[in-house]
Order: structure tokens, then C-alpha cells, then sequence
């Protein structure tokens, strides 16, 4: 069995980083702000990548393989964990995939889809790179891919927990003006933050033994938020970018990361030639420390995670 590197917190004062000869490499993690309990999951999902890539050699399959461990896990907020909107009915979700073989696929705003990563993976074999609401649904349809699984009782909880929190004066999201918020909200659910509030990804970055590096991620969105709104992970540049100098990916307020064009940036510190550990720390450096931000990625020789908050994650080396 492969070994596994469990990182029950990263932040400026503790970061998980390695450095190895070219060969395989996945890191993954469970959200920015989830509970350190859960890199059992994370571990899960590294050993289910890792086993991947030995069968097909695919560094994209390996990355489509460890989030599907995620979006099956109903702790996390992604597949068949995604919260519930604030009508208790409805879920959307976003998921992309980008690989240096040239395929990029990311679908936004899907309802009923038990794995919105395979449905990223196939729109990356269409025309276009990325599909929304009910077109990307139609496609789901028509690819046979599995429905989502009745709304459970965890996801219930969840929003139950919820609808209980929304009262006090908690702004409802960092950086952003809580009146625009009010002005354009489309629930008749009064607006206010609550702590369980949800703005959680799950991903995987990997570098194949061939040298090929892929990204992909899940997530189910924010809550809560207008009905449409997509974050990050739908968005290549903003929660993933994949080129021949490495991977990464971003997890945490999906409006503060578009913003900063997150990944992308990260990204192009590493064409100006810091390491991985350089980069992904000069940047989580510039994120507002009240703003839950994490950050996976790996190069040609490192492997590492970063953020300024707990984030449960998990790196395989071999």
C-alpha cells in the first residue's frame, strides 16, 4: 500500500511540502475550513487516484478518480454530500477537469447528476469547455451518466442546521456588500450568514510518472447564495489551471479566488521561477486572513498544500 502524508492543517505556520525526482504525485484536499477529522476521506480518495493511475496511466484519470472518493463521501460538500439551496429542494453544483494533454471540461449549475466530475470530464470530448443548468443535465441525460441520489438525511441536516443560524448580524460573505446582497436576493428566505455557512471544494492535483500533470474539482456549491451563482471551480484560471510546469487548485470564498484569478496566478509565479512552496505561499500571504483560503498543487519535484486556515489534505508520492 502506498504511503500517504495525512496534513491535518496548513497554514503559514505549517505547511506540507516534498521534494522528489520526477515520478507520480497526487494532492488532494477536502475544503477550505472543513473539519481536520475528515482527511481520513482524503486519504481515501489519494490511495483511489493512485491506484488509478497505475491501472490506465492517465495523471487525469488519477484526478477524476480521487474527487469521485469525495463526491460520495457525504461529509463533503460536493456530489452526494452538496448542500441543499435555501428552498430544501434544490442543489447545484459545479466540477471541472484540465489536463496537459489538452482536454478541459467544466459544467456549472447541475441538479441531477450524481457525479458532476464525470460530466466535466465528458464535455471536454464535446466542442465547447464548459455547459450550465439544464444543457449540461440534457448532456448527463443523454451520456447515461447516473442521477443524483435522493436528497439524504445528512443533507438535511445540514440544511436544517442552517436555516436555524440565519439570524444575527454576520455579514454575508467577506468583502462583499451585504445591501447589493439584499437588493438582488431571490429567496424569500430573510439573508443573514450563518456559521455553517458552505463554500467548500474538493480536489486533486496530479503529476503523472509520464511527466503529464491534471487538475479536477467538485463542488456543491455555496450556501447561502443567489440561485445561478457559480463559483471558482467552474472557472479555469480562478480554482484550476494545469500547465507544463504543474498544477493547481483553490478552495475557499469562490468570489474572492475569481477575483485573484487564483490558480492562474499561482501558476505564473512558478513561469517566474519560485518553487511550488514559494508560490503557493506568496499568494495565500495576499488573501485577507478572514477569507478561508487553501491552495494544492504540484510541479516537476514538489507536492504541497497551503492555506490560512484548517484544511484537511493528503499527498501520495511515489
Amino acid at each position: 500500500m502506498p504511503s500517504v502524508t495525512s496534513v491535518k492543517a496548513t497554514n503559514r505556520e505549517e505547511e506540507r511540502v516534498s521534494n522528489t525526482d520526477q515520478g507520480f504525485a497526487i494532492v488532494v484536499h477536502g475544503g477550505a475550513g472543513e473539519p481536520l477529522d475528515y482527511a481520513d476521506g482524503c486519504e481515501r480518495a489519494a490511495r483511489r487516484g493512485h491506484a488509478q493511475c497505475i491501472e490506465t496511466g492517465d495523471a487525469l484519470d488519477a484526478a477524476i478518480a480521487a474527487v469521485m472518493v469525495f463526491e460520495e463521501d457525504e461529509r463533503f460538500n460536493a456530489g452526494t454530500g452538496s448542500v441543499l439551496c435555501l428552498d430544501g429542494a434544490t442543489i447545484e453544483m459545479d466540477a471541472s477537469i484540465m489536463d496537459t494533454r489538452g482536454r478541459l471540461g467544466a459544467v456549472a449549475g447541475v441538479r441531477d447528476v450524481r457525479n458532476p466530475i464525470l460530466l466535466a470530464r465528458a464535455v471536454a470530448d464535446t466542442p465547447h469547455v464548459l455547459l450550465a443548468g439544464e444543457g449540461a443535465d440534457r448532456l448527463a441525460r443523454a451520456l447515461g451518466l447516473e442521477q443524483a441520489r435522493p436528497i439524504s438525511a445528512a443533507q438535511r441536516k445540514k440544511h436544517e442546521q442552517l436555516l436555524k443560524e440565519l439570524a444575527g448580524s454576520v455579514p454575508v460573505m467577506p468583502g462583499i456588500n451585504n445591501r447589493m446582497f439584499e437588493r438582488f436576493w431571490n429567496y424569500k428566505t430573510p439573508l443573514q450568514l450563518p456559521k455553517s455557512a458552505a463554500h467548500d471544494t474538493v480536489g486533486a492535483v496530479v503529476r503523472g510518472a509520464d511527466g503529464h500533470f491534471a487538475v479536477a474539482g467538485s463542488t456543491g456549491g455555496s450556501a447561502p447564495s443567489l440561485l445561478g451563482r457559480v463559483g471558482d471551480t467552474a472557472l479555469m484560471g480562478s480554482g484550476f489551471y494545469a500547465g507544463p510546469l504543474g498544477a493547481i487548485a483553490a478552495t475557499g470564498v469562490g468570489e474572492h479566488i475569481v477575483r485573484h484569478m487564483l490558480a492562474r496566478t499561482v501558476y505564473g509565479y512558478l513561469e517566474q521561477g519560485q518553487s511550488l512552496r514559494q508560490a503557493l505561499q506568496r499568494r495565500i500571504d495576499l488573501i485577507d486572513k478572514d477569507v478561508d483560503t487553501g491552495l494544492i498543487g504540484v510541479t516537476k519535484t514538489e507536492a504541497a498544500s497551503c492555506s490560512n486556515t484548517h484544511m484537511p489534505t493528503a499527498i501520495i508520492e511515489k
